[in-house]
């Protein structure tokens, strides 16, 4: 099941507000409908996030008329820009429309940067694939057969291009014949966990077992968690975590019964420029995603705090998982040597 889906003319996308009551494709057919489905959460997960946006700049492109390459690169940079403002945490939408904008920095003509633009994205989707695949590979040689391993939000298939972050140990454990019991929280107040998560590894035939966000302490203690593996939208020079709202709480219990917090995210997310968690960008969100469930009212007219998502301090991080490998603490200092090969 594809996530994201170039053609030649619009982008298809998995409808992630639609599930589980229905398996909805739209089509997205102009910059308008790419920022809408961002900011809607039609698309969601930080990976998905950037290859849908990294198709949308490509295919605002295709509509300019100039051309001059000058104009066609001050219409980019104003699409760029427009793009990049439908949410500010997740980093791997910056890095994918950054990464489309240097490719056609030298460009000969307008007609070679729309179709580089093109290629591009399309790359970006190809490699996610590969990437999630191998986090999962490094994930899962850290759990053994039987282990029972807590999530939170959808860092899944449908995240990315194909097997997610977090979730790629399950998706691979059953291609693999090994049993993982997944528990998911059920992430409020949008409920990824309970919408997606529980919804994708149910398809997957994963035994998955649904939970209230405020149930996690109660469950690691009754069901013996193994470990705990989340997702990211974008990791700090020291290692510092944004990842949906409740994960800074989860790390919290699991150091509270000294169970292993694990971050598996691609090289993407890693923000270098960012130093600390306290220099990130924290999103919120409407005030109706708290009061209301599915349109109907559950609370009176009150002042709502709601941030999308929360900062995980690097110290209860046991290990941060990326295509690389799995680097355990210290992270300021080993961060950057992951990027030694990809810049060399």
């Amino acid at each position: 099941m594809k996530s994201v889906q170039w053609h030649d003319t619009h982008i298809t996308i998995l409808n992630q507000q639609a599930l589980p009551h229905k398996t909805e494709y739209l089509e997205l057919k102009n910059i308008k409908d790419v920022w809408d489905a961002i900011v809607t959460l039609k698309v969601r997960g930080a990976p998905a996030i950037g290859m849908t946006a990294a198709y949308g700049l490509a295919l605002a492109a295709k509509s300019y008329e100039t051309d001059d390459l000058a104009q066609f690169h001050a219409e980019l940079k104003r699409d760029r820009d427009y793009l990049a403002s439908s949410r500010p945490t997740a980093v791997n939408l910056f890095w994918a429309l950054d990464r489309l904008m240097k490719s056609v920095a030298h460009a000969k003509s307008v007609n070679e940067a729309k179709t580089t633009l093109i290629h591009e994205a399309i790359c970006i989707q190809v490699e996610d694939e590969d990437v999630c695949r191998r986090i999962g590979e490094h994930a899962l040689s850290l759990f053994q057969d039987g282990d029972r391993i807590m999530t939170i939000c959808n860092a899944g298939a449908i995240a990315t291009a194909r097997y997610g972050t977090a979730l790629a140990p399950f998706h691979l454990a059953k291609e693999k014949g090994m049993t993982l019991h997944a528990y998911a929280c059920e992430t409020r107040p949008v409920l990824q966990g309970a919408r997606l998560t529980s919804w994708e590894l149910s398809q997957a035939g994963v035994d998955v077992t649904l939970i209230t966000d405020n149930m996690a302490a109660q469950t690691m203690k009754a069901k013996r968690i193994s470990a705990v593996i989340v997702g990211a939208d974008r990791i700090a020079a020291n290692g510092d975590t944004a990842n949906k709202i409740g994960t800074f709480g989860l790390a919290i219990l699991a150091k509270a019964f000294n169970i292993p917090f694990y971050v598996a995210a691609p090289l993407s997310t890693i923000d270098l420029q960012t130093k600390t968690g306290d220099d990130i960008p924290i999103e919120e969100r409407a005030k109706e995603e708290v009061t209301h469930i599915g349109g109907v009212r559950i609370a009176p007219d009150v002042n709502v705090y709601n941030p999308a998502f929360d900062v995980t301090p690097h110290e209860l991080i046991t290990g941060i998982i990326t295509e690389k490998g799995i680097i355990f603490g210290d992270y300021e200092t080993k961060l950057p040597t992951l990027f030694e090969e990809v810049f060399a």
